[in-house]
């Protein structure tokens, strides 16, 4: 499959930076580990209009090399790959591109950090909920996540309280999910979370997702 269009040979526009129109949208799907997220973007991808990446933060943990992580540097890690991937999903929604992110809000300052470079017009906060037995029920089934891993964030994940629209991944498939989620995005309301958010906890706008940011570990 051909990745990048031929330029003529007397084409000098193939130089030029091409302009983007308009920034794209990001539905970030919010939810513990073992929700159902990765399901439900895929679900999404299949039925949404026009051009739609996934990017999952678990693809970013697999880039990294496979040397082992000390319990001490583990965090920082994991902190300073958060951040790059906040910047990345940025960027791609500067650059004109629809996303669905799968992505745990389970520290405070991911959410802060991203009201920060996120436009808060184009971003639909999706809260995906699902009672903590299923998920620890997931979690063992699955067998390739850390033990706990989903009730350690249980707690953190909807702590802001406010999304643009909540989901119960233990009531419907990530098909069902899916349609509810593409058939409320014509009817999305204004202000979004992501407006308010921005309001009530007082961060300001950066105009760029290249500004540095103090986001240090929550």
């Amino acid at each position: 499959m051909a990745i990048e269009a031929v330029p003529g040979t007397a084409d000098l526009t193939h130089a030029r930076i091409p302009d983007t129109t308009a920034a794209g949208m990001v539905i970030l799907l919010n939810g513990t580990s073992s929700s159902g997220k990765t399901s439900m973007a895929r679900a999404l991808l299949d039925i949404l209009d026009g051009t739609w990446f996934h990017m999952p933060v678990d693809a970013f943990h697999a880039m990294r090399c496979k040397r082992d992580i000390s319990d001490e540097e583990l965090q920082s890690e994991i902190d300073r790959t958060a951040k790059g991937f906040h910047r990345a999903v940025a960027g791609m929604a500067a650059g004109g591109n629809n996303l669905v992110v799968d992505y745990p809000l389970s520290r405070r300052w991911r959410l802060l950090d991203l009201l920060d470079l996120l436009v808060p017009e184009d971003t639909v906060l999706v809260g995906v909920r699902c009672p903590l037995p299923e998920l620890e029920r997931r979690e063992s089934e699955r067998g390739d996540r850390q033990p706990g891993l989903a009730a350690m964030q249980y707690g953190a994940v909807h702590s802001h309280e406010l999304h643009d629209l909540d989901i119960d991944s233990s009531l419907h498939t990530p098909a069902e999910c899916a349609l509810r989620i593409r058939d409320f995005l014509p009817e999305r309301p204004r202000p979004t979370a992501f407006e308010t958010l921005r309001r009530t906890l007082q961060r300001p706008h950066r105009p760029t997702a290249h500004t540095p940011a103090d986001a240090g570990p929550g």
